[in-house]
């Protein structure tokens, strides 16, 4: 993911003045994961945890300001400023940010305010109502409050930053369960010119936090003029010294019955029962080609061997060569779309991380869970460097960065 570098489109991570929460915090108690991956449940959980959970700020409920939810939000901020809960540093830095999983899985990287002209590659289409919720909420709050994730092949000498901080004690480490957070600052100006440097002809992937930088711009082009609108807050992690995992994103479909699916489905595809005891994602990696499993409760298949010609029929004209051979792709025009009649789009389909989740939700609405392997992470490079899009919700990069430990003030011009 290199370019050739030029004073527009450098990649540029500026040094920014955190707000972060006042020293004493029980911080275990008011961060959490970001929005887009927070159930109904776990919103519950992280809103009782503390009156101050960041989670009032990031899904905030309808509450003060004439029901607006946004508003609410941005009195709430201001009173938390006021009351010293949350603080301001004193000066800019780039911060070396770590979230270690009780699995051993890790992301660290360098959390700055990324320059939204620089060369940053989505990979994604986006949905429009998501992107407009989180431009109003930056809107309201003036206010950057979750870091995206961006990935970039690196091995310079801004990893060399990043390695040398972690190697000293941090500056700020909290523990979440079993996950582990850690925070190092860095404000010398030898490491910044460093990072600076090297960053300026290279190009990031978006990982995770599509809509987020969508609303980035959006907020940026309705206030070109306001200071720092320019920048995204963003953690950046070097795929080659640290790579993140790539997880599949599930589906639930609310209303849709288990007899009904397996029939539209069987149009397509090979169908093989299953036993519930079989390990989902154990049967799914072993099919050399596109395979889905489709279940509720008990009841579960396999989908594999999709038939060419109905391959030829769903799939639209002008898709790249790789997409007849995506999971997520062929799950979003051949299933969904042609064989299902279902939009990707509509109200009935969620979106889950956890397998768990997606079959708890089928049965909740009387539908079915589609559990899905991710995409090779060659695919995904591939086809952002030419351009393309993968359907909405195509991967799940991680660890992701959980919000509350840095966040951006916009009002004002630190970068």
């Amino acid at each position: 993911m290199r370019m050739v570098s030029d004073a527009r489109r450098a990649l540029r991570l500026m040094p920014f003045r955190a707000i972060s929460y006042a020293p004493g915090t029980d911080l275990a108690a008011v961060i959490c994961p970001p929005y887009d991956v927070i159930g109904s449940r776990a919103l519950e959980e992280f809103e009782a945890a503390d009156p101050h959970n960041i989670v009032h700020l990031t899904l905030p409920r309808p509450g003060a300001a004439d029901g607006d939810r946004y508003l609410f939000a941005a009195e709430q901020l201001r009173r938390w400023r006021r009351a010293g809960v949350l603080r301001r540093d004193t000066s800019p830095a780039l911060y070396v940010y770590e979230h270690r999983t009780a699995t051993g899985a890790a992301a660290i990287g360098l959390v700055g305010g990324v320059g939204l002209d620089g060369p940053i590659l989505p990979h994604e289409n986006t949905f429009p109502g998501p992107v407009a919720d989180r431009a109003a909420l930056m809107t309201a709050t003036r206010a950057q409050f979750e870091p995206i994730l961006l990935t970039y092949d690196g091995d310079g000498a801004a990893s060399d930053v990043v390695d040398a901080a972690a190697a000293a004690a941090p500056d700020l480490e909290v523990s979440v369960g079993a996950d582990v957070h850690r925070i190092w600052r860095v404000s010398d100006a030898d490491s910044l010119t460093d990072v600076s440097a090297d960053l300026a002809d290279r190009s990031a992937l978006i990982a995770d936090g599509h809509h987020r930088f969508a609303a980035y711009r959006a907020v940026h082009a309705a206030h070109p003029h306001e200071p720092g609108s320019g920048y995204g807050l963003a953690l950046l992690v070097d795929a080659t010294r640290h790579p993140l995992e790539l997880r599949g994103v599930h589906r639930s479909i609310a209303g849709l019955s288990f007899d009904d699916a397996v029939a539209g489905a069987a149009k397509g595809f090979d169908v093989v029962p299953l036993a519930a005891s079989d390990d989902p994602l154990g049967r799914l990696s072993v099919e050399g080609s596109t395979a889905f499993l489709v279940g509720t409760g008990d009841r579960r298949v396999l989908l594999r061997s999709a038939r060419p010609g109905v391959l030829d029929d769903a799939i639209p004209a002008g898709r790249p060569d790789r997409w007849r051979h995506l999971d997520s792709a062929v799950l979003v025009d051949v299933v969904l779309a042609h064989l299902w009649n279902i939009d990707d789009a509509d109200e009935r389909v969620s979106y889950h991380h956890d397998i768990g989740d997606a079959l708890r939700m089928s049965q909740r609405t009387g539908g079915v869970a589609v559990l899905v392997r991710p995409p090779a992470l060659a695919d995904v490079l591939a086809l952002a460097d030419g351009g393309a899009r993968m359907p909405r919700k195509s991967t799940s990069f991680g660890p992701k960065p959980w919000t509350g430990l840095l966040m951006r003030d916009l009002a004002a011009d630190d970068t």
